[in-house]
């Protein structure tokens, strides 16, 4: 049994990484440069393939065909380790997100998440926490001020953000009475959604997630009119694309997370009561959770060209004079009312 439950993770993780995640990087790279083209009234990616939809694939050659340049002052290792650590934190996190309930195959009963753990949402504020670690070495190592002040922006950034997303969760778990994502899922799916419970949590949630991916209007440690590249100014070729790559991962998690704390996960309202056989319900319900991750997805990419960048001080006010005091009322009121509500 053990043994199949090791190929049984394998499978999953193929499936995850090499199916799902990377792919869905390149086509959002290719929906970002579509979309921004139509705000902008231009053309886009149009050259290579139909529409341009080998584009992404075209830019993947030509960053793996540049050279990898260092600084001479560099520290080599941690120059090279830094990229490592994004990606490698971006994709980790996937693992305890649900995309849907179970599956039968082959007569065995299958958990649709990489990794099934009882503490869903202290390891994703745990690697969330790590992300931090890759883009503030980056900036070190590289020995330029530049890259230095895009690591310092992302550390102040991501660690103030922090704190509002963290207590904006614990709404949440408060209602469910649970840490474990599926369990989230399940006890929305036999209540209501937490979007209408918790919207002032979802709000802060989610303007928390654009800080913490980097995203417009909260892209400061990039900052190209400031800060030439920001933390990843000194690095060319693939290790540049690693932390491309990391970004539109992170914009995936983040999307994921809150399609499965706030929107239902997989629920799909009244789908039980049709008549569904269990293995076209298991399909509809990975179908849903694309769905709502793929509708947060564009919102993401109508966001950053739609806002202005904020500046630096209003980034401040906005993490610990706003979302801040929001999210600790949040947590007292919700607590409040499920006092009142158990009375």
């Amino acid at each position: 049994m053990d043994a199949m439950n090791f190929v049984e993770s394998v499978i999953k993780i193929f499936v995850v990484m090499f199916l799902v995640l990377l792919p869905l990087a390149a086509i959002l790279v290719w929906l970002e440069r579509r979309i921004s083209a139509f705000i902008q009234n231009r053309h886009g990616p149009n050259r290579v393939g139909p529409f341009g939809l080998l584009q992404p694939i075209a830019d993947v050659l030509k960053l793996l065909g540049k050279e990898d340049i260092v600084p001479k002052a560099a520290n080599r290792f941690v120059h090279d380790l830094a990229p490592m650590i994004s990606i490698t934190v971006a994709l980790s996190t996937f693992a305890v997100i649900p995309v849907g309930n179970t599956i039968e195959i082959a007569g065995r009963t299958v958990k649709l998440m990489i990794a099934d753990v009882n503490v869903g949402v202290l390891y994703i504020l745990a690697m969330t926490g790590m992300g931090v670690y890759g883009i503030t070495l980056a900036g070190w190592s590289s020995n330029s001020k530049y890259s230095l002040l895009g690591g310092l922006r992302s550390s102040a950034q991501l660690i103030s953000y922090e704190l509002s997303m963290g207590l904006s969760l614990i709404g949440v778990i408060i209602v469910a009475g649970t840490v474990r994502l599926d369990q989230i899922v399940l006890w929305q799916s036999n209540h209501v959604w937490n979007i209408l419970l918790q919207p002032i949590g979802f709000i802060i949630f989610l303007v928390a997630s654009f800080a913490e991916t980097n995203r417009l209007p909260f892209d400061l440690p990039e900052a190209e009119p400031e800060l030439v590249g920001g933390y990843h100014t000194e690095y060319t070729g693939m290790k540049f694309g690693l932390f491309f790559l990391s970004e539109y991962a992170n914009m995936t998690v983040s999307s994921a997370l809150i399609a499965t704390l706030f929107l239902g996960g997989w629920h799909i309202p009244f789908a039980d009561k049709i008549g569904f056989s269990p293995f076209v319900l298991s399909l509809l319900q990975v179908a849903a959770f694309a769905f709502k991750m793929s509708c947060m997805l564009l919102f993401y990419i109508v966001v950053r060209w739609t806002l202005p960048r904020f500046r630096y001080d209003q980034l401040m006010n906005l993490g610990w004079k706003v979302l801040l005091p929001l999210s600790i009322v949040n947590v007292l009121v919700t607590g409040i009312a499920l006092l009142i509500w158990n009375a």
